[in-house]
């Protein structure tokens, strides 16, 4: 059989690499041929180097009318080009430009991804409003929608973006292997330590994302530093990650000098060759108080490397933390309760460890991104087969897809 083409669409390159790379090899060694399209960026280099194709089509991740048109228009001569028989989308902006896209030069099945819907619980109605707009218009050019979240469900069918039926829960996962505490010798820990000037006795609170104050609750992070800086005063603040640039709420690591707290943060910025599971294994414990999220990839890297969580009360963060079993859930926006948390969690060697334990059960339980492949590839056959008559027959051990319907019942 001939291999088949599909697409899958990312406004950047970074979401290709660091969200995607896995599942693109994955149904690249399945015997599809994989493309990857976004705007150019560094890290299209490694993408071809993994044997992904890349096609760049310059997109834009803020709302911009005249540029999205020409954006989409552009996705559109591309896939009329390739002629893909699969379009896969991802992330808001190109789920709603590539699904629009797809659907004007016809002939590809199209799907996209919800890696957490934009809109939420705490959004002011009017703009929720509109981003629920977003998303209907969307999921009528999509022929499938997968959403890596339970609750996300719930609103596409309660918010009529779709019906039951066009949506299936498919989750998300890591690399198991990789985030392992095998995987991190010791020494590596010390050496990182010392390279970092974290004393060995210092308790280490971690931060792991894109630093914006609201979206992902960094300033809510650094003013709960502040008062367990007084409480814990060898305590260390390791941040992981760099500014949202281009985002209204991007926060620069000065903000610890205005904090008061300088002197006991760390800000390592993320780069692609970030050696995450030795920085996860230097930490007591993760924390993200985020928004909103899809399921945090952050948090199911943690868990797997037995680093217990605190998270905000928000979508995504409820089904990867068991509060009080492998981390903390606590009130979105509660500066005292996250610290309250984090002071459980440092002070108490034996709860961490409990909650150690739990979190890596629950990660190889729950968060094995092989099971999120076989879920999508067990998708694209159903469709293939029901939409263009074709029979994949090396998919080995697919799963049948999740099914919810159960729950509406």
């Amino acid at each position: 059989m001939n291999r088949l083409k599909i697409a899958h669409v990312t406004t950047v390159d970074y979401s290709l690499r660091d969200l995607l790379l896995n599942q693109l090899q994955s149904l690249q060694s399945t015997g599809f041929e994989v493309v990857g399209i976004s705007s150019s960026g560094t890290e299209v280099a490694a993408i071809e180097a993994a044997g992904i194709r890349h096609i760049a089509v310059s997109m834009s991740r803020r709302l911009t009318p005249l540029a999205d048109m020409v954006s989409t228009w552009k996705l559109c001569q591309v896939m009329r080009r390739e002629r893909f028989c699969v379009v896969h989308t991802h992330t808001p902006k190109a789920g709603l430009l590539g699904q629009m896209a797809a659907k004007m030069a016809g002939g590809a099945i199209v799907i996209n991804t919800v890696h957490g819907f934009y809109f939420h619980e705490h959004m002011t109605g009017r703009t929720r409003h509109f981003f629920i707009q977003v998303e209907k218009a969307g999921a009528f050019c999509s022929d499938l929608i997968l959403s890596q979240n339970m609750e996300d469900i719930y609103t596409a069918v309660g918010e009529k973006i779709c019906t039951l039926p066009k949506i299936r829960y498919i989750g998300n996962g890591i690399d198991l292997r990789q985030f392992h505490p095998s995987a991190v010798t010791e020494k590596k820990t010390r050496d990182l330590r010392q390279q970092l000037n974290i004393p060995l006795e210092s308790p280490v609170i971690g931060f792991v994302g894109r630093l914006a104050a609201r979206r992902k609750g960094f300033s809510d992070f650094l003013a709960a530093a502040t008062i367990l800086s007084e409480k814990f005063p060898t305590a260390r603040f390791l941040i992981v990650g760099d500014p949202d640039i281009g985002k209204s709420d991007a926060v620069f690591p000065s903000a610890a000098e205005d904090y008061g707290i300088a002197d006991q943060c760390v800000f390592t910025g993320l780069s692609p060759n970030a050696d995450l599971p030795a920085i996860y294994s230097l930490m007591n414990v993760l924390v993200l108080p985020s928004l909103f999220e899809g399921v945090p990839r952050v948090v199911m890297e943690a868990s797997a490397m037995g680093i217990p969580s605190v998270v905000s009360d928000v979508k995504g963060n409820r089904e990867a933390v068991v509060h009080a079993k492998t981390g903390f859930i606590v009130p979105l926006g509660d500066v005292q309760a996250i610290v309250a948390a984090i002071s459980q969690v440092i002070s108490d060697e034996n709860l961490q460890q409990q909650l150690s334990k739990a979190g890596r059960i629950f990660a190889s339980e729950h968060f094995d991104e092989q099971m999120v492949f076989n879920r999508i590839r067990s998708e694209y056959a159903a469709l293939l087969r029901a939409k263009r008559g074709i029979d994949i027959l090396s998919l080995p051990n697919d799963p049948p897809a999740c099914s919810v319907a159960a729950a509406f019942q």
